[in-house]
Order: C-alpha cells, then sequence, then structure tokens
C-alpha cells in the first residue's frame, strides 16, 4: 500500500479539519464549570474533554479505513499492530495537567505513522487558536487564527540561545543538561507546544528527560522534521521510533537544525 502524493495533502486537511472539531469540544468543556477531573491508574488527569475530543476525532478519521491508535482509545495489542504499515496516532488533549490549571497551553496532536516514521502531523492548541501542521512534501506550516498561513523554515545556524522545558516536568536531569549552556535563556511550556517553538527557531533545544508515550510525541516530531529539524534519542542520537512493542518514549533532544 503506497500513499500518492495527492492523498497525503488530502489526509493532512483531514487531520486538520478533526483537530480544529475536537479543539471546539474541548473549549466548550474547558469554558464551563464541571469539566469531570478523574484520575487513571498512574494518577495522571483525564477530563471529560479528553474523551468528547477523542469521540471527535475518530469521526474523522475512520473515513480513511486506516487504523487509530489514540490515547484514550481501546489499547492494541502489539501482535495486531506490528502489521500496521500506515496508522493514526492521536493524543485527544496533549497536556491535561495545563487544561486542568487553565493555562490555555495544551493541544490536539493527530500524527500518520508509517512503518515507524511520523510522515504527517497536525498541531492544535485551541485556546490560542494556533494551528501547526507539516510533512516531507510541503514542509511545516503554522496559522494563527484567521491569517495566512506561514512556513516553518528550516534552521541553519546551531547557535543554542533559547531552551525550553517542560513546565511540568522539570527535573534534575533536565537542570544538568541547561547547565551546559550558561547564557542560555530558559521557556517554560506545557504540552506539544514545546516542540512547536521549536520548530518556529523560537527556541534552538529541547531536552526531555522522563516519561512519554508516542501519542504524545509523534505530531509534533513529524512537524519538526518538516522544517528540517530532528528528535534524536539522548542515548544513540537516533531518530524517535513509533509502534514499538513497549509505546513508552527514550529520553529524547528536539532541535531546530540538523547535525
Amino acid at each position: 500500500m503506497t500513499i500518492q502524493k495527492t492523498y497525503l495533502q488530502v489526509l493532512t486537511e483531514l487531520a486538520k479539519t478533526a483537530s480544529k472539531k475536537a479543539g471546539e469540544k474541548i473549549l466548550g468543556i474547558y469554558q464551563s464549570e464541571e469539566i469531570g477531573l478523574t484520575f487513571k491508574g498512574d494518577q495522571s488527569p483525564l477530563t471529560l474533554a479528553d474523551q468528547a475530543a477523542h469521540d471527535e476525532i475518530v469521526i474523522h478519521l475512520a473515513q480513511t479505513g486506516l487504523p487509530i491508535l489514540s490515547e484514550e482509545g481501546s489499547s492494541v495489542p502489539y501482535e495486531i499492530r506490528k502489521e500496521w504499515e500506515y496508522f493514526w496516532l492521536v493524543d485527544p488533549l496533549d497536556g491535561t495537567k495545563e487544561f486542568v490549571k487553565r493555562n490555555g497551553e495544551f493541544t490536539v496532536n493527530i500524527a500518520l505513522i508509517y512503518q515507524g516514521s511520523p510522515v504527517m502531523g497536525v498541531v492544535y492548541a485551541p485556546v490560542l487558536d494556533w494551528m501547526y501542521w507539516g510533512n516531507g512534501e510541503i514542509g511545516a506550516w503554522k496559522q494563527e487564527g484567521k491569517e495566512e498561513p506561514k512556513k516553518l523554515n528550516e534552521v541553519t545556524d546551531a547557535t543554542v540561545k533559547t531552551i525550553v522545558a517542560s513546565r511540568s516536568h522539570m527535573n534534575p536531569e533536565t537542570a544538568d543538561f541547561i547547565a551546559k549552556y550558561p547564557q542560555v535563556e530558559v521557556v517554560s511550556m506545557g504540552s506539544s507546544i514545546k516542540f512547536m517553538l521549536v520548530a518556529e527557531n523560537k527556541a534552538q533545544l529541547y531536552p526531555r528527560f522522563g516519561p512519554t508515550m508516542e501519542w504524545d510525541t509523534a505530531a509534533a516530531h513529524a512537524i519538526v522534521k518538516s522544517m528540517g529539524g530532528k528528535v534524536l534519542t539522548m542515548k544513540g542520537k537516533a531518530s524517535l521510533t513509533y509502534n514499538k512493542p513497549d509505546l513508552l518514549n527514550p529520553d529524547f533532544l528536539v532541535k531546530c537544525f540538523s547535525g
């Protein structure tokens, strides 16, 4: 099965529509008094918005006939997943902690995976109304509200001026990494927006030490890759891969320049 170039554009537009519609569902709950906060077995937060966004996204993506792996969907055994050539990898609400804090720093993440690699991604921040998307054919783009989309250009200057770090997951390993750049500005941010700051060259590096899942990173990874950046494992400096037997990511580094 090979997805033709024109079809990849169709899938990108479909994912953008799905993320925008999911964002509308999320905002409806975000702006209400009752967000339905509960906690999963690992004590990570869950709200009514997570499930509402998942349901909305599935309505749109299911029409493609491609498998869907979502944080809020049913788990799929690796024995089944390993046969997938293409599939959708979705985090309906990335940054639930930020959603609960009502700071607006959360996103809808939709990626298309081909043989373990993210080939297209859409990241949408509903409160900010920022839409990012990218694939290998068209590069990476950002649209703010109803403004004209802007292309995110490849970065050739490897000077590190700004490092972005997690607002909710700062730890000693991250602090040690940042200490290697004593003159750098440090920006804290939630969700996959951190990747997007790198894609925009507003930050040059994003180090992540600590647990993340494949659906947390895939869409943003695709966008960073589409503008010429990289998402590399801390150990081995290999590109993050997807649809592993264990969906947990290793520690990684996002950089806006190649090399």
